[in-house]
């Protein structure tokens, strides 16, 4: 039954992703992915939680339309692109998820909004979209989705992993 439901919020992404292309054609280069699993993480999680995120950026590289969709998560707070390559750990550079839902189980579209910026003063120094942009042309970049369940000791299992939960490369 999992399967079968994350298989439909992937298609649900695909679908998503795909009306915004109708409305404004972009060309194959300015969309992006990340498959997001426990086992991408540094050090891998054991987890069910699993996730997508697709990345559009419009012609003019000003503005980065993304959908994060999640299935089988618990207690969300952040969701983040990083800079860095599969295998490190490296500073946020664009965040992604502004309003993360109350704790507990989520399944469905985690954030969907458009971008206009890096953060500011983000640790990966990217001024611009154009950097971000480069960085995942360049292999260099990665979704994060980071879970808390508030009870010390962190990373105790699902749900509790503030270093990020699912993880995957943009590509």
């Amino acid at each position: 039954m999992k399967r079968i439901f994350l298989t439909l919020i992937v298609l649900l992404a695909m679908l998503a992703t795909t009306g915004a292309a109708a409305a404004a054609p972009l060309q194959a280069s300015d969309t992006f992915r990340a498959i997001l699993s426990g086992a991408d993480e540094v050090p891998a999680r054991d987890t069910n939680a699993r996730g997508v995120a697709t990345l559009k950026f419009n012609d003019a590289r000003t503005e980065l339309a993304y959908i994060l969709i999640a299935a089988n998560i618990e207690n969300v707070v952040a969701a983040h692109i990083h800079c860095g390559v599969p295998g490190e750990n490296r500073p946020v550079g664009l965040t992604l998820l502004h309003n993360p839902p109350t704790s507990g189980r989520f399944n469905g579209i985690l954030a969907q909004d458009v971008a206009t910026a890096p953060d500011p003063g983000n640790g990966c120094g990217w001024t611009s979209l154009a950097d971000v942009l480069a960085a995942i042309n360049s292999g260099g970049a990665y979704v994060n989705v980071h879970t808390n369940d508030g009870v010390a000791p962190p990373n105790t299992g699902p749900g509790d992993f503030p270093g990020g939960e699912i993880r995957g490369p943009v590509q």
